[in-house]
């Protein structure tokens, strides 16, 4: 039986606390049961130093027995130095250190602090370059240095792999990014998909949850690679997949004008009574690129001027500014519309605009902003109001 070393950490005539350890070579994990090592895989990853009670509520009450066993070993076998208060006329353990952590995490097989640290250090400078043309960087990564480290990297490869999808012009559904981020459909968790959600506009990287669709009411009759798509028999809207929409070729038409509306119940209330030489597509705010494609073969096939309705904010003026440029892009007209000073002011419910708006209002107004919505920003930055759609449309 090997001896152990004690201190007593205070003076008192009968010793309270007390520190024990083996001065010994540490011994080999090759011949510990699996569930120690599973065991001391996340005793370790807490840090090395810890409370007692935190390793036995890692453990589970489940397994106190084997959390127990596991450290008589570890003290044992000079991988521990236990801390231990008397109570009751006997002595409990209290904080736990692990010893000797760089060659413990060798013998489990995990890799060296000074490794990951390097690797991090290394991953952070790829994505401070990066962040100079992505905003949403900046904040992303001042949420990852206060993460412990190994957690930061495992969501900043998550990161990179973001930008490479976007680099790449994929698109696709969480599963599909999941399977190109970590070669597996469901490999990303629900708490690294909220992380992300919180940080970046998933759908600007043209990622959904399902795959995307565009809702759209029109007179339609489309010929496509695979045969006809007749929209003019829908009652209400139909919802068309980018590959649907990708494999149109000609369309039949009578559409002399497009609807795009920007909130939902709205829009469907004007695809239900538009007129027959109306076509009325959803506009899902700040349009990703899935859309834009989307829309830009649509007007290609069915070319036809724009009118463009969004919420009386500053959010809507610049959603509705990025599908005006589209249409213009594609030689079409497009203006906005329902979106003026006196749809605003009949609004019963409007909202102040917040610190957020007014920037981003200051910032359309240096812009040569179309005469309708020149006449709404200043109403608005004079008023500081806003509203929804919902309101008038």
């Amino acid at each position: 039986m090997i001896a152990l070393n004690i201190e007593y950490l205070d003076k008192l005539r009968l010793a309270k606390k007390r520190r024990r350890y083996a001065d010994v070579t540490p011994a080999s994990l090759a011949t510990i049961p699996t569930e120690w090592r599973d065991l001391l895989v996340q005793w370790l990853r807490l840090g090395g130093n810890s409370r007692w009670e935190t390793l036995i509520k890692k453990a589970g009450l489940a397994n106190k027995t084997t959390a127990e066993t596991l450290l008589d070993w570890l003290l044992n076998n000079g991988w521990a130095v236990v801390d231990e208060a008397r109570k009751h006329g006997d002595w409990w353990p209290y904080r736990v250190e692990l010893r000797e952590q760089k060659t413990l995490r060798q013998q489990l097989g995990l890799p060296d602090n000074d490794e990951v640290a390097l690797q991090w250090q290394r991953l952070r400078a790829v994505l401070q370059a990066e962040s100079e043309n992505i905003a949403p960087l900046l904040t992303a990564l001042s949420a990852l240095d206060s993460m412990p480290t190994s957690r930061a990297i495992a969501r900043a490869m998550l990161v990179r792999s973001l930008l490479a999808w976007s680099a790449d012009e994929r698109v696709g559904t969480y599963r599909d990014f999941s399977l190109f981020a970590r070669a597996a459909t469901k490999e990303i968790s629900q708490t690294e998909w909220v992380w992300l959600d919180a940080h970046f506009d998933l759908a600007e990287f043209n990622i959904e949850r399902h795959t995307p669709l565009l809702y759209i009411s029109a007179d339609l009759h489309l010929q496509t690679t695979r045969g006809d798509i007749h929209l003019d028999v829908m009652p209400d809207f139909a919802a068309l997949t980018p590959a649907t929409i990708k494999s149109i070729q000609t369309a039949n038409s009578t559409v002399t004008s497009w609807m795009l509306v920007e909130n939902r119940t709205s829009f469907e209330r004007v695809a239900r009574n538009r007129q027959a030489n109306e076509g009325v597509i959803w506009l899902p705010g700040y349009p990703p690129n899935w859309w834009k494609d989307a829309i830009t073969h649509l007007i290609n096939v069915a070319p036809a001027p724009a009118k463009v309705a969004c919420d009386p904010d500053p959010a809507g003026i610049a959603i509705a500014l990025s599908v005006i440029n589209l249409w213009c892009d594609a030689g079409q007209v497009a203006r906005a519309w329902q979106m003026d000073v006196v749809g605003l002011q009949n609004i019963p419910n409007k909202k102040s605009l917040s610190e957020f708006d007014q920037q981003q209002l200051a910032g359309l107004l240096k812009q040569d902003l179309p005469a309708e919505l020149k006449y709404l920003a200043d109403y608005m930055f004079a008023n500081q109001q806003k509203g929804e759609q919902e309101g008038y449309l």
